[in-house]
């Protein structure tokens, strides 16, 4: 999702400053311009003396200013604090026994913790996705239940099979685990 939102605001403000930028060139080049448009000449500026002095005595402009300005600054920085920060762990470190260690990819842990959650009785559809470090990862899994399954045992057994399976496989002192079952939507049984 985050980067889907990336990749559509880059490619707005990539277009609007083509097109702004392209139109302004076009018009201090002495090219034909709208009638429309502000700027239509290579002697003119994007700002008058008159516009840059209109709002200067009103005492509501410079507050409004300024306002604008910091919840822009504030939006870049979350943007920018956003890309930083990563939502799945790539890979997990495994010692591997002799010193130099190994990589496992997190999305194929992530593919058995789902599989082998999943393939328990009363579960409908599971999701698995490792966060953290790539030394101490965290398991989040997503159940969706069946009516009729036993929220408790399948919560014990999913931390008893899948959780330990992959504890012990990728040689984990510790694999600590958010499960967050959910009910399947279903009809209401009737009773004749």
């Amino acid at each position: 999702m985050r980067s889907t939102v990336n990749r559509v605001l880059l490619a707005l403000a990539g277009l609007v400053l083509v097109v702004v930028g392209g139109a302004v060139l076009a018009a201090g080049l002495g090219a034909s311009v709208p009638s429309w448009w502000p700027w239509d000449g290579t002697t003119d500026v994007l700002l008058s003396v008159a516009d840059r002095q209109r709002w200067r005595d009103d005492g509501w402009w410079w507050p409004a200013v300024i306002a604008v300005l910091a919840v822009l600054v504030v939006l870049a920085l979350w943007w920018f604090l956003a890309q930083l920060r990563r939502g799945r762990l790539a890979d997990v470190l495994v010692d591997s026994g002799d010193g130099e260690g190994a990589r496992l990819r997190g999305r194929a842990l992530e593919g058995v913790l789902a599989s082998e959650a999943g393939a328990l009785d009363g579960v409908a559809r599971a999701q698995a996705m490792l966060t953290g470090r790539r030394t101490e990862p965290r398991a989040r899994v997503r159940l969706l239940m069946e009516p009729h399954a036993a929220p408790l045992g399948t919560l014990n057994a999913v931390a008893d099979g899948a959780l330990t399976h992959a504890r012990d496989s990728a040689g984990l002192d510790a694999l600590p685990a958010e499960v967050r079952l959910r009910a399947v939507k279903h009809r209401a049984e009737r009773v004749s």
